[in-house]
């Protein structure tokens, strides 16, 4: 796993979900017209939606329009979603629909996806590349191919601050390095903790470094993981000492190495242990009422009553305002064996591709839609403090929409998790048995080791 699409706060439910109802004709934006058929029964295998109160929703929304389409959808964990495909899709009994995210994953499994490029053209017309966000191309095209239909896309590189707290203590969000290393040490002298986030894996320890290096050098981590700059850079070796700072100055909690970022470090910002955590654009869910009431249940409070969270910017820790980055969350591809490739191809053009499917998604506030043309109904959210969060809720989305750099997609998984590569090196500079020198050409050696060419 290489990427960590949407993390919801609610519990993971294992279900298979089957709603069936029959084709009809769809006047809607997007939506492709009914083919004359008899009921057809689709699998769907993916990682998500985890809750299966929203995956009941999705296909029941879907069979408003199709209601000759069953759809199985079956929820397999992140952590073993590769060792669930390979031997389905290479067996030739695969799922008619599979989730596939930028990155390794479309390295791994692209092959055995029809290409969807004729698709999205059928659906939005020959200008259809204008019509959904870059992301959701980029990510998925593997040689030549357009190997999936992006559902949506999330972002990073933001902090998210308890307003409540900041507010308690006459405390203003960080800007600066000195301003955070300031504000952590207010916190602190009140028995609360101030920044909290899970290092024991790689996940959202890289978005830190991307943060940093975005901060130190603006497009050195996209260059270096493209082979345009070196990892050993001095912008990648200073980003690896003020990472190093974090932890010697205060700011990183010394505990942060032994905890994961789901389900620890976010039960302890959710419960008010701590007043900030690094989360991407997928945790705007939780400024909703429903959301919130959700994520803190999730993390064991019996009387859950929601509290307000705001989206800030990564402080400015290495001389400039750091940008953020994404890549698509997931897009739904068709098995290139399937049987029932048409009905498959109508499910996945309706969530991706037609104005229904994109609103539902972007009504969930977890991932921002593909189609361009679709905003989230922040009136009907049920948003927990509108006056306090609407605004820097609305001012990410749009801040979002120029975003150039990617999250993942150009990162294979052994230059993330293997030898030398992103978690090894973080790690050992976190803990002080590496230098960032010495772990800068680890990490440059680690990408040539993966297949990376260097300029």
């Amino acid at each position: 796993m290489i990427r960590r699409p949407r993390f919801r706060a609610r519990p993971l439910a294992s279900a298979a979900l089957c709603l069936t109802m029959p084709l009809a004709a769809s006047s809607q934006a997007g939506a492709t017209p009914a083919h004359k058929a008899t009921t057809t029964t689709i699998n769907w295998w993916g990682w998500t939606p985890t809750d299966s109160a929203e995956a009941t929703a999705e296909i029941a929304a879907f069979n408003r329009v199709y209601p000759d389409i069953k759809v199985n959808f079956k929820l397999i964990t992140i952590a073993n979603y590769p060792t669930a495909m390979r031997p389905a899709l290479v067996s030739g009994e695969g799922p008619d629909l599979f989730e596939l995210q930028p990155g390794a994953y479309v390295t791994e499994f692209g092959s055995f996806a029809k290409d969807m490029a004729p698709v999205a053209a059928q659906a939005l017309g020959s200008n259809w590349r204008s019509k959904i966000a870059p992301s959701g191309i980029d990510g998925f095209t593997y040689n030549g191919k357009l190997t999936a239909l992006s559902v949506g896309s999330v972002y990073a590189g933001t902090l998210w601050v308890n307003e409540d707290l900041f507010k308690k203590y006459h405390l203003s969000p960080p800007t600066t390095l000195a301003q955070w290393m300031s504000v952590c040490k207010a916190f602190k002298s009140h028995g609360v903790g101030c920044f909290v986030q899970g290092n024991n894996t790689e996940g959202f320890l890289q978005d830190t470094l991307q943060s940093i290096t975005n901060s130190v050098q603006p497009g050195l981590w996209t260059a270096a993981s493209k082979g345009d700059a070196k990892w050993t850079s001095p912008g990648i070796v200073k980003a690896l000492t003020i990472w190093k700072g974090l932890f010697s100055d205060g700011i990183m909690e010394p505990g942060s190495l032994g905890i994961s970022q789901y389900p620890q470090a976010n039960n302890d910002f959710l419960t008010g242990k701590y007043a900030m955590i690094m989360m991407g654009t997928w945790y705007t869910a939780n400024v909703t009422k429903s959301g919130m009431t959700s994520a803190l249940q999730a993390a064991g409070v019996s009387h859950p009553k929601p509290f307000p969270i705001l989206p800030v910017p990564f402080p400015n820790v290495g001389g400039h305002p750091s940008a953020m980055y994404g890549d698509a969350d997931y897009g739904l591809a068709v098995y290139n064996k399937s049987k029932n490739t048409a009905a498959a191809e109508t499910f996945a053009k309706w969530l991706a591709t037609s104005v229904a499917g994109q609103q539902y998604v972007a009504n969930q506030l977890e991932d921002l839609p593909s189609l361009k043309s679709v905003t989230p109904n922040y009136a009907a959210a049920g948003i927990v403090s509108p006056s306090l969060q609407l605004g820097p809720i609305k001012r990410l989305a749009q801040t979002v929409g120029t975003v150039t750099e990617p999250r993942e997609s150009l990162l294979s998984s052994a230059m993330q998790n293997g030898t030398g590569g992103i978690l090894a090196a973080a790690q050992g500079v976190a803990t002080g048995s590496e230098t960032p020198q010495a772990a800068a050409k680890a990490l440059q050696a680690a990408a040539v080791a993966s297949g990376v060419r260097f300029k």
